[in-house]
């Protein structure tokens, strides 16, 4: 490859890498053509992109951005794809579904989340529970919504309580 066309997926791997805070570094090497087709497939539908790199280009591009990716470099041996996603936890799901099917690849070698570095395959859990800013929202608006449900509900049965205590009251004077 000639120095020009490395600089260029170089430039190229720092663009997707500011457009995308969140990627995993993963092994697929060792997939068929038709489990890597379903892979893709897969990463199409979770709005997750995924892209073979040279190790030392993205190494390089790792250096160009801002943030310490260190300890990540030891995770850039042997082949690699980098899968790239705004969802902190969407290529963790993707890959333990996969890797349901057929316990061998694809493999996690380590993640860059939320600003955050995972290195090793064990991580997949962890990574898979971590949720979205999306998630994390609805969880806190149904928190704050519950207390008001609460309120709500408790003056509505209290006032049907009242209303049938007041009419069983007014049935027995008149009788």
């Amino acid at each position: 490859m000639r120095k020009e066309d490395k600089a260029l997926v170089i430039e190229s791997l720092v663009a997707t890498l500011k457009e995308c805070p969140n990627f995993y570094l993963v092994e697929t090497a060792g997939l068929n053509a038709e489990k890597t087709s379903a892979l893709r497939a897969a990463c199409f539908k979770a709005d997750v992109k995924l892209v073979v790199v040279k190790n030392t280009l993205l190494h390089k591009a790792l250096e160009r951005l801002d943030g310490d990716y260190t300890e990540l470099y030891t995770a850039l041996e042997g082949p690699t794809s980098l899968m790239c996603t705004p969802v902190p936890n969407a290529p963790a799901k993707l890959i333990k579904d996969f890797v349901k099917k057929d316990d061998t690849l694809p493999r996690l070698k380590g993640a860059y989340v939320e600003e955050t570095v995972y290195l090793g395959a064990d991580q997949l859990d962890a990574l898979a529970n971590i949720k979205s800013k999306s998630e994390l929202l609805a969880d806190l608006v149904a928190l704050l919504q519950s207390p008001a449900k609460n309120v709500v509900s408790a003056l509505t049965s209290g006032g049907s309580k009242l209303h049938g205590i007041l009419e069983t009251l007014s049935k027995k004077e008149e009788a």
